[in-house]
């Protein structure tokens, strides 16, 4: 142990494991370490006897749950988005080689308004027009939305243009880099709740802060979640098959191939540092070793300067008999913007639900598993009621508005618990400490990916670049071919694009745009139970 490393890097969660994969690609010597015996940190994935050793002490599970071993239930889950950046990066590792992935069937947002019923997210012109969500003449001007969003290319000035005139031509220019994102809806007339579903549902932002800053983020998120929606069809988001934690022992297995040294049930006793306050190394067992750079989760540094906190999540996992009621979908992602949270007191942040089954492998036959999070915004629960029962009522106040979509559906099993969020207070780059910040209440990986990103960035000095293949390839030069679960994964089979051309779009939106004419507005309005799903 007492060596020389360019990087070490504490806790095998996700996020570590993939810079830890990255960082020996780029052919850096690194030292990976872990306080557990098991692979995973926050997000590790459970099977049920675990799962009721963690939550309910000695308790045994009912056998009508059926089988321990049928069951690996992630304690954060998220889905990838088929077309995102940990799809890229899964392709430019080559770690899709380990994983299996299955599309998620259906994408929902909550409207309080529209019967307070869950509906499908509309990402196409098509699907704009049959949605319930939405007025008849509301539709057709989210219809005219995604037509301008789906051809908009910043580089070309001929897509920025819009006719905004109903009977005479009203030509506008419309400069994404200086208009805001409220603006840009006003020039659409699209109305507050058509708003929240496109901000929260498609452009995925955590809060409304986004409508006050330049919209070509959120355009661009936009087309992202269509690019997402057009390869699988049925949504934007893919999951593997037996749960994600295929995904950090993918990115270790990445590392160790190009001579990464892996090291679990390794406490830390002291981080070290040298007389200029920068990393020098770890203390283990009474053995030290050395590095220039230190990348680490929270849970390294509790009790010190270089972590804050910066809040509470609040999660429940609830075994389900059967589907989340007006999804009847084997998966799905729901999100209920906080604005449409009608309990009388109005949150700031989203609630979100993760809802997998035993088609992914990772519950018993027939049965469903839903996982509900949210940022704790009122009362903060007490350091001893985080685990088991005594913090339900704090959780059941935070997830309310999860738990009621159950409806008459009887959860199996509920499990509830609060975690610590924690922040970096720098970004690493003075003492080259690069600390990750603990998962958000989201249930898809576009955040962490970002996080990911940048700390990729200020480690190495410059951008991963996304385009090329990692050289060389490890397993082919020592002629060893690891054993991949069978099948292909989805994600492997092809490329993800960055997003759809104009020529692509332009054709995408008139082909459906035929259908949807020949099909009537009128008839496409007068059947709004298909896109409930």
């Amino acid at each position: 142990m007492e060596q020389e490393y360019d990087v070490i890097v504490l806790g095998t969660g996700l996020k570590e494991c993939i810079l830890s994969g990255l960082m020996s690609t780029a052919k850096r010597k690194v030292l990976h370490m872990d306080r557990n015996s098991y692979y995973g940190g926050e997000s590790a994935s459970l099977n049920l006897e675990q799962l009721y050793q963690r939550f309910r002490g000695d308790e045994k599970p009912p056998k009508e749950l059926g089988r321990t071993r049928d069951y690996c239930v992630d304690l954060c889950p998220k889905f990838l988005m088929a077309c995102g950046g940990l799809v890229k990066v899964l392709l430019h590792t080559k770690v899709t080689k380990y994983l299996e992935f299955k599309s998620v069937k259906g994408s929902y947002v909550y409207s309080k308004s529209k019967d307070q019923k869950l509906h499908k997210v509309p990402s196409s012109p098509q699907e704009a027009l049959s949605s319930s969500l939405m007025s008849l003449l509301q539709k057709n001007n989210y219809k005219n939305f995604l037509k301008w969003v789906y051809q908009y290319d910043p580089a070309d000035a001929k897509t920025h243009s819009y006719d905004k005139g109903k009977i005479f031509k009203d030509i506008v220019t419309l400069d994404l880099t200086k208009m805001t994102s409220k603006q840009l809806f006003e020039v659409f007339n699209l109305e507050e709740e058509t708003q929240d579903f496109t901000g929260h549902a498609a452009a995925l932002f955590l809060s409304d802060d986004y409508l006050s800053q330049p919209a070509a983020e959120m355009v661009d998120r936009v087309k992202l979640y269509a690019a997402s929606v057009q390869r699988y069809q049925n949504s934007p988001y893919i999951y593997p098959l037996w749960g994600l934690g295929g995904l950090p022992e993918g990115f270790s297995r990445l590392c160790a191939i190009h001579g990464g040294t892996y090291m679990l049930n390794k406490p830390i006793e002291e981080i070290l540092y040298d007389k200029d306050g920068k990393v020098r190394g770890v203390k283990s067992e009474g053995q030290e070793a050395y590095c220039k750079q230190l990348i680490a989760d929270p849970s390294y540094f509790m009790g010190t300067d270089k972590i804050k906190k910066a809040g509470q999540i609040a999660r429940c996992i609830a075994i389900l008999p059967q589907p989340v009621p007006n999804t009847n979908d084997e998966s799905a992602q729901i999100i209920i913007p906080a604005k449409q949270i009608g309990d009388g007191k109005q949150r700031k942040k989203d609630v979100y639900i993760c809802m997998v089954s035993f088609h992914h492998k990772v519950v018993a036959q027939g049965k469903y598993v839903a996982v509900m999070s949210a940022e704790v915004e009122g009362k903060e629960i007490p350091e001893l009621e985080k685990d088991g029962k005594g913090c339900e009522a704090g959780c059941r106040r935070e997830l309310d508005a999860a738990l009621k979509l159950f409806g008459a559906v009887k959860p199996d099993q509920l499990f509830f618990w609060v975690t610590d969020s924690y922040a970096p207070t720098s970004d690493g780059k003075k003492d080259n400490v690069f600390i990750s910040a603990t998962y958000d209440a989201t249930t898809h990986f576009q955040s962490a990916t970002q996080e990911v990103l940048r700390m990729y960035e200020a480690i190495m000095g410059k951008k991963l670049d996304l385009t090329i293949a990692p050289e060389p390839d490890k397993e082919e030069e020592y002629g060893e071919e690891p054993e991949a679960k069978e099948g292909k994964s989805e994600a492997k089979a092809q490329e993800a694009p960055a997003g759809m051309t104009a020529a692509e779009a332009e054709a995408a939106i008139e082909a459906e745009a035929a259908k949807a004419q020949a099909a009537g507005g009128d008839a496409a309005a007068a059947e709004p139970a298909k896109a409930d799903g």
